[in-house]
């Protein structure tokens, strides 16, 4: 690696194809017709590209097989975005995870199959490179590497899945001692606190690491700063919902851009549920996110459009941070991966 990461995103790449236009989800034995169809690398890729578009020098630890999925994933990922693959392996036996995603009235069904990741015992596929910060999906498993990260001075930023098991145990949220921070939705922060809203959540959690961020999807976000004692909340952006897909993780690269620049706390919440909306408008989870073009091109139509003066007033930090000078147009996901081409350097 050329220079130290500023962000290490450890996990699995899905092949995601997505699904879009939909008037209803299909019936057993039913066929429905889609509008629009999109195919884009999934998984982690969502939040690692995220970053790479806010300026984040940002490395993937996944393995990518060498069927023609994961070689249009590493095209894309490496040639199209630049992401740092050195700490990534092809690998010949394993096939590419996939998943079908069904966008529809304004959230999404998907369906998903795969194989476990190769991994060592500590849940890496090739070794822990330098990195300012890494992002970590907590699991009961797989986490040995997280102590070691914080060791060397890495920021850890933590999110959690679904837990299919409806158990919602305590246990998985132990590591969270070696995290900076913890960015769960607010459905997922009640489970685990047993409690009945997302602001009692951020309370209970606020305890176990210094950070805590709590999504509520189109209503915004709040989160508490144990290490400034600040709080902050902050309501959602609107935008013409397409496709919600990898939102959570656009939010989480909006987040970790704001605080690796060292901005306070209600502007790195802001700026994440920035990020988070306007992915939405776009169909494909890693290719759904905004660069700082977009967000240049959204700042200067809210700024001088009439009304919305508390959205004006909120954003007003943007001038300060949105690099001067034009900004490249980002790729989004194309409806198919025959054309190497669509994934080349030069597209």
């Amino acid at each position: 690696m050329a220079r130290p990461l500023d962000l290490f995103v450890p996990g699995v790449v899905y092949l995601d194809v997505i699904f879009t236009g939909l008037r209803e989800l299909p019936a057993p034995g039913a066929e429905v017709w889609a509008s629009g169809m999109g195919s884009c690398p999934g998984g982690v890729a969502n939040l690692a590209v995220g970053a790479s578009r806010l300026g984040l020098h940002t490395g993937l630890g996944t393995a990518l097989s060498s069927d023609a999925y994961g070689e249009f994933c590493h095209r894309v990922l490496s040639h199209q975005e630049g992401i740092d693959l050195s700490a990534s392996r092809r690998v010949d036996d394993w096939h590419s995870p996939v998943t079908v995603s069904l966008a529809y009235d304004r959230d999404r069904s998907m369906i998903t199959h795969g194989h476990p990741l190769p991994t060592d015992e500590d849940g890496l596929v090739n070794g822990l490179p330098p990195a300012r910060s890494a992002a970590v999906s907590l699991a009961p498993d797989g986490m040995g590497w997280v102590r070691r990260a914080r060791a060397a001075g890495t920021m850890v930023f933590a999110d959690v899945g679904w837990d299919e098991t409806d158990k919602w145990s305590s246990d998985v949220l132990g590591v969270l001692a070696d995290c900076h921070a913890f960015l769960p939705n607010a459905v997922e922060a009640m489970r685990y606190t047993r409690t009945d809203e997302p602001r009692q959540a951020l309370e209970k959690l606020s305890g176990l690491v210094p950070v805590v961020v709590v999504t509520c999807g189109a209503e915004g976000a709040l989160a508490v700063d144990g290490t400034t004692g600040e709080v902050a909340t902050v309501p959602g952006v609107p935008v013409e919902a397409l496709d919600p897909t990898g939102a959570g993780d656009v939010f989480t690269a909006g987040f970790i851009t704001g605080t690796l620049s060292g901005w306070p706390l209600a502007d790195r919440l802001a700026f994440a549920t920035l990020v988070g909306a306007l992915s939405v408008q776009h169909f494909g989870g890693s290719l759904s996110a905004p660069g700082w073009g977009d967000i240049a091109d959204w700042w200067r139509t809210t700024r001088h459009a009439p009304g919305h003066p508390d959205l004006k007033a909120r954003y007003g930090f943007l001038d300060d941070v949105i690099p001067p000078g034009r900004q490249n147009t980002v790729h989004r996901a194309t409806a198919t991966i025959a054309r190497l081409s669509d994934a080349g350097p030069d597209h």
